[in-house]
C-alpha cells in the first residue's frame, strides 16, 4: 500500500510556507489510484477550498494532448508528420536570417526543432516582443491568423531540424490540425483524445466556470491573485511569462495548442494512463512509443533529457539528477503544473496547481517527486 506520509507532508509543508495557494495531486500504480489529494485552496480570497474536479488552465499540459490528435490523425492518413506545414498553411514562411525560406515539417513543430521561439524565453526587447508575438497566455481576443502572420514576421533561430528550441511549434501545429481536418482544433481534440477517453471538463473552454480554480503568481511573504495582466519573471534566462487570466474566457482567443486548455487532474490523469498503457483507445501502440521516444537525438532541454512528440524524455537520469528511470515522460505548464509517466514502475504522478511558477520550476514539484519515489512500494 502506497505510504502517503512524505507525499502529505510535502504538500503540508508548500502550503504552509506560502509557496502555493493549491493544489491537486494524483498518483497512479500499475492502472490503480493509490493517492488524491486536494489541498490548498482555489480562491484564497473567497475561501474556497481546492477540490479534485477543479477546473486549472493547463497551459503547456495542452502540447501532449494536441500531439496525440496529431498521431491520431496521422494513423488515419488524414496528415503525416513529415508533411510540410507550408503544404497546410501556404502563408506560413518565415525566414532564416539570410532571406531564404526553408520548409518545416509537422515532425519538427511536434518535437521543437521548428527553429522558432517562444517571447518569454527572450529578453523583453527581443525579436517576438518586437513582434508583439503571444506565447498563448496573453492578448485575450488575438486570432491565429494575426499571430501567424506575426510569427512568420520573425527570422527562424535556426535551419530546422539542426536544433532543439522550446516554441510556439504546438500553437502553429493548431492551425495544421483545423486545416488538415476541416474544422477546429478544438474539434479535433474532442474527435480523437476527448471523447475516446470519455473526459468532459477538458478542452478549450470551460465547462463550468464556478470550478476554474483562480490563478496566483508568485509573491513575497505570499503568492498575489493575478491581475488582467501579470507579468512573472522566470527563475532562470532573461525572460518573463505574460499572463492573462480572462484570455480563457473570451470567446474571440484563438486555441493555443502549446498553451490554451483547461481541464482537471482527473482527466488529464485519465490521458496519461492511456499513453503508460499503450495508447487505446486513442492511439496504437507504435504512435505512443513514437509519441514517448527520443525525437532529437543529443538536442533536448536539459543534459540527460530528449524530447518526443510534446514532452520530454529522461534519456539519462544519473545525469539528470533524477529518481526517475530511464524513458520516464513528462513536462509542466507555466500556470504551475507538472507530471510525469515512469512506465518501468507503471507511475503516474499529476500535480497541478493554481501557482506561477513554483508549481512547475520550483521547489514542490521537486519535493513532490522525491516523495512519490521514497514510497517502500515503489523500489
Amino acid at each position: 500500500m502506497f505510504d502517503a506520509r512524505k507525499l502529505d507532508s510535502a504538500i503540508d509543508q508548500a502550503i504552509a510556507e506560502r509557496r502555493i495557494v493549491g493544489t491537486v495531486v494524483l498518483v497512479s500504480h500499475k492502472g490503480e489510484p493509490v493517492y488524491r489529494r486536494a489541498a490548498g485552496l482555489a480562491d484564497r480570497e473567497a475561501g474556497i477550498a481546492m477540490r479534485p474536479g477543479h477546473i486549472f488552465r493547463l497551459s503547456s499540459l495542452s502540447k501532449p494532448m494536441v500531439s496525440a490528435a496529431v498521431l491520431a490523425m496521422a494513423e488515419q492518413g488524414t496528415l503525416h508528420l513529415d508533411d510540410n506545414v507550408s503544404q497546410w498553411i501556404p502563408e506560413f514562411q518565415p525566414p532564416l536570417p539570410d532571406g531564404t525560406k526553408p520548409e518545416i515539417t509537422v515532425r519538427q513543430l511536434l518535437n521543437h526543432t521548428a527553429g522558432l521561439g517562444y517571447g518569454f524565453l527572450e529578453p523583453d526587447d527581443g525579436p517576438y516582443h518586437r513582434a508583439n508575438v503571444s506565447d498563448g497566455l496573453d492578448q485575450p481576443g488575438l486570432s491565429i491568423h494575426e499571430n501567424l502572420q506575426r510569427i512568420a514576421s520573425v527570422p527562424l533561430a535556426y535551419q530546422p531540424g539542426a536544433a532543439w528550441g522550446y516554441s510556439v511549434a504546438h500553437d502553429v501545429l493548431g492551425e495544421v490540425i483545423a486545416r488538415a481536418s476541416g474544422g477546429t482544433l478544438p474539434e479535433a481534440v474532442r474527435r480523437f483524445v476527448s471523447m475516446p477517453l470519455g473526459i468532459h471538463d477538458t478542452g478549450f473552454t470551460v465547462t463550468d466556470p464556478t470550478r476554474l480554480a483562480v490563478p496566483y503568481a508568485d509573491g513575497s511573504p505570499e503568492p498575489v491573485r493575478m491581475a488582467g495582466l501579470q507579468v512573472v519573471k522566470m527563475a532562470y534566462g532573461p525572460g518573463s511569462i505574460r499572463f492573462a487570466p480572462s484570455r480563457t474566457l473570451h470567446p474571440g482567443s484563438y486555441p493555443s495548442g502549446g498553451c490554451g486548455m483547461v481541464g482537471t487532474a482527473l482527466d488529464f490523469a485519465r490521458f496519461l494512463e492511456a499513453l503508460r498503457a499503450g495508447g487505446r483507445p486513442i492511439l496504437s501502440g507504435p504512435s505512443v512509443e513514437a509519441m514517448t521516444a527520443n525525437q532529437t537525438g543529443g538536442l533536448g532541454p536539459a543534459p540527460g533529457v530528449a524530447f518526443g512528440f510534446g514532452l520530454s524524455v529522461v534519456m539519462d537520469p544519473a545525469l539528470t539528477e533524477t529518481p526517475q528511470s530511464a524513458g520516464t515522460f513528462g513536462w509542466g505548464g507555466v500556470y504551475g503544473h507538472t507530471w510525469f509517466v515512469d512506465r518501468r514502475k507503471d507511475l503516474t504522478v499529476v500535480a497541478l496547481t493554481n501557482t506561477a511558477v513554483e508549481g512547475v520550476s520550483g521547489q514542490f514539484p521537486a519535493r513532490v517527486r522525491r516523495a512519490v519515489y521514497a514510497d517502500p512500494t515503489l523500489k
